[in-house]
């Protein structure tokens, strides 16, 4: 029998710390045991749990999937098995983003936000848009995302993909292309995103978005209050969503309301649309900002029809701080992000995401889930709660999507596991986990991070735009 344990201080033959803590077996079963995994997210270790909601484990993985899970020493027959000792580590799923733009991802060193607004953002992904989203350039930049989030321990990303004239045609085959190219790596899932207003006002782009939409198998999505503006016709816009939606199977994902101005709530319209029209599909709604700024008696009111029409809610925390309440050489008061507590309390399903990855949107990020929830917990304050926010790594996500074996432990699902050396929840989110181990069905991978200088020739400068035609 042979056994591989966490050694005290991990390091690579060069003397500088190794990216992973420990080996996993190539081939063949092993045990993990010493292993601590949060019951919420393996509910048959409920009986085992301890004050923390923790429970102490060993998991049987053999032929890719998790064999048995079980108390300590409850499977003394595979007692022959090599051994992976965590030491008390921390087991988890592997991760799930429901909220991100992967084809807008890392062109901020080419595009940048020049005041840090939603309006800055919008102006700037517009002209890199018109001018630099080839195939190739979106390609390329989907894929080095996409590796990111691998090597981080992410299983399942849903993104959203402009979807704007010329760009539906460009965009959609090429995130067809990565879904079948990853698909035995990252379960993807593409949202149309455009104004809502396209829906009155281009019906023939609208259909022709909806084509493509049911195309490559996506959701219908949509922009309801671009720039802080609900337009008069909101209501229609929404009336003709949801009955494109439901004629063609679609669920639901938009953009809702990104903005701290307390006037701004097409979240209400949707709300009254999706009763109205008795939809019956998923419906999500990302941002959700000024639900932060409306008093009580309207949030409640609005949290109730939330409730009633069976709507989500993705906050993304670290973008919206980013974004909201911005002033030239002043502090923010307003942060935006979305009240997940109290809309929890009303009974309303919630989770976070990461959102933009380097762009004018976000200048920061890498797709990595475990950074989301540490830094979601100090500014949502999931900690001193009884709720279940440790779902936030991807089972909550994973619920909205309609996926099957991701965001959670247990005996038959594959062993999509993410190992790491802490032992506590304050561990946990203490530090980066830098050095943990990522499982795709049982077998350990490479998470070395991709260089950003891979991606150094996609920012040259922009092609001259063609000649106008005279007369």
């Amino acid at each position: 029998m042979s056994v591989t344990s966490i050694p005290a201080s991990p390091a690579s033959p060069h003397g500088n710390p190794s990216r992973s803590f420990l080996t996993v077996p190539k081939d063949g079963a092993y045990r993990v045991v010493n292993a601590r995994v949060p019951v919420d997210l393996a509910p048959s270790l409920v009986d085992y749990a301890g004050s923390d909601r923790m429970a102490p484990c060993e998991i049987v993985v053999d032929g890719g999937q998790i064999a048995l899970i079980g108390e300590p020493n409850a499977f003394p027959a595979t007692g022959d098995l090599p051994i992976v000792d965590l030491s008390d580590g921390i087991v988890l799923p592997r991760f799930v983003e429901v909220h991100t733009h992967l084809d807008k991802s890392h062109i901020w060193p080419r595009i940048q936000n020049d005041n840090g607004t939603v309006l800055g953002a919008r102006s700037a992904i517009l002209r890199d848009r018109e001018t630099r989203w080839v195939a190739e350039d979106v390609r390329q930049r989907m894929e080095f995302s996409l590796r990111c989030a691998y090597a981080h321990g992410t299983g399942a990303i849903r993104t959203h993909i402009d979807s704007y004239g010329k760009q539906t045609a460009i965009s959609f085959p090429v995130l067809a292309e990565m879904r079948e190219t990853w698909k035995d790596r990252i379960a993807l899932q593409a949202v149309a995103l455009f104004p809502t207003e396209v829906a009155v006002t281009d019906e023939a782009q609208f259909r022709s978005i909806a084509d493509i939409v049911e195309k490559h198998g996506g959701i219908m999505g949509g922009v309801t209050a671009p720039g802080g503006r609900m337009a008069p016709t909101i209501d229609l816009e929404l009336d003709r969503l949801f009955q494109m939606a439901a004629a063609r199977g679609f669920d639901v994902d938009l953009h809702v309301d990104e903005t701290t101005l307390p006037e701004v709530r097409s979240i209400e319209h949707i709300a009254d649309a999706a009763l109205r029209n008795r939809f019956k599909g998923r419906i999500l709604c990302g941002h959700c900002c000024s639900l932060s700024s409306m008093t009580d008696e309207d949030f409640k009111r609005i949290a109730g029809k939330l409730a009633e029409a069976g709507m989500a809610v993705v906050s993304l925390p670290m973008v919206n701080m980013y974004l909201q309440d911005r002033g030239t050489a002043r502090t923010p008061r307003l942060r935006g992000v979305a009240p997940l507590h109290e809309l929890a309390e009303a009974g309303v399903h919630v989770m976070v995401s990461s959102d933009n990855t380097r762009d004018p949107y976000y200048a920061y990020g890498d797709l990595d889930m475990l950074e989301v929830f540490r830094e979601a917990t100090r500014i949502l304050h999931f900690d001193h709660s009884d709720r279940p926010w440790i779902k936030m790594l991807g089972a909550a996500q994973a619920k909205q999507m309609g996926l099957t074996g991701h965001g959670h432990i247990a005996a038959g699902q594959p062993a999509d596991l993410v190992l790491t050396r802490a032992r506590t929840f304050e561990e946990l989110l203490s530090r980066p986990q830098s050095d943990r181990v990522v499982l795709v069905k049982g077998r350990q991978i490479d998470t070395t991070l991709p260089d950003f200088r891979e991606l150094d020739h996609l920012y040259a400068a922009a092609p001259a735009p063609p000649l106008a035609m005279t007369a």
